[in-house]
């Protein structure tokens, strides 16, 4: 007898966190979303909270199936759970997390689908957004080359601090967002705690750790090679979605990524409950709470729910059908939605 349910029965499905420590970590998962997370040698960094890759699985953590791990969720579901967009999907298609930065990441790139067939290696190619959930007093973002930057100059400044006169810099806002795309070069300021969607991919190129040396008094392992390979030297674009400012005493619902083929993304500004849909079954819904808890439900079944604090995500599988998002407490409520 099978120990899954019916997809007919399947609800909001929240998984445990996966930490992880990183020298630049921070405590703003501590400070802001009040979370209790492990302690080590390093800070916390970097919270997994959804994620399908080897050695990386993220585990049910509510309802019925608790303990079944996501790549064994959609063996078994499949369309049903990921949606027709990702039919042939063998495992799920994003990555998403929580990046605390207490210090700033180090100077990086992703490579797209040509750099990664010119590396090797097991290179996957990376897009991810950005979405600024809390930022201290002077955080920044470094995201992008400057217009007139060029290879030349870049190359012979990354082991110089003068390296940050050739980045769009930007402080950081609460409700901002940023699309950066595969190629683009960036660096996380210190200060930021950011909710990260992106492809399924843990392919990322070092070209600078601004002088820093981790726990062992050694420095960190740069990638400057790779990393010029997979820098696109022709987009000078600003990669920043400026958020909404005000409230307006009524549900709003802005696009932040919605040209991009690996996924699309929602800023939800909620008053009171707001209603959605899966529709056909194309995608699931992914929805990661803000700043206030929200509860999710089925509209046919109200017991099959789930409620999130800030800062946690629940996946709506594909054939969940209507749903509601009720705020949980007074003031305006943020959601990110994310879909393919």
């Amino acid at each position: 007898m099978s120990d899954f349910i019916d997809s007919a029965a399947l609800y909001p499905l929240k998984f445990t966190p996966i930490y992880h420590e990183r020298i630049w970590g921070g405590t703003q998962m501590t400070d802001v979303l009040k979370r209790e997370i492990p302690h080590g040698k390093d800070p916390i960094g970097e919270s997994w909270e959804l994620v399908d890759r080897d050695g990386e699985e993220s585990v049910l953590a509510n309802g019925v199936l608790a303990g079944k791990t996501l790549h064994e969720l959609i063996a078994h579901y499949g369309s049903k759970l990921l949606g027709h967009k990702a039919a042939s999907a063998g495992r799920f298609p994003l990555l998403v997390k929580l990046i605390d930065a207490g210090e700033r990441l180090s100077l990086q790139v992703h490579p797209d689908e040509n750099a990664c067939r010119e590396i090797g290696g097991g290179a996957e190619p990376k897009t991810e957004m950005w979405y600024i959930v809390a930022a201290r007093r002077d955080a920044r973002i470094l995201a992008g080359l400057q217009g007139r930057a060029t290879r030349q100059q870049l190359v012979a400044n990354l082991n110089s601090p003068s390296v940050e006169d050739f980045l769009q810099v930007y402080p950081s806002q609460p409700g901002d967002a940023y699309f950066i795309t595969s190629g683009t070069l960036h660096a996380i300021g210190g200060g930021n705690l950011i909710l990260e969607i992106q492809q399924n991919s843990d392919t990322t190129y070092r070209v600078s750790d601004w002088g820093r040396v981790g726990s062992d008094g050694k420095p960190r392992e740069l990638h400057i090679e790779k990393g010029i390979k997979s820098i696109n030297f022709m987009n000078r674009t600003s990669p920043r979605i400026v958020g909404v400012s005000g409230s307006a005493g009524h549900n709003r619902k802005f696009d932040v990524v919605n040209s991009c083929p690996f996924f699309a993304v929602n800023d939800l500004r909620l008053e009171s409950v707001w209603n959605d849909d899966t529709g056909s079954g194309a995608s699931f819904h992914l929805l990661s709470a803000i700043n206030r808890p929200v509860r999710v439900a089925r509209c046919s079944a109200p017991e099959l729910a789930a409620e999130l604090q800030p800062g946690e995500s629940c996946l709506i599988p594909a054939c969940f059908g209507s749903y509601t998002v009720t705020p949980l407490a007074d003031g305006e409520c943020t959601v990110v939605k994310t879909t393919l």
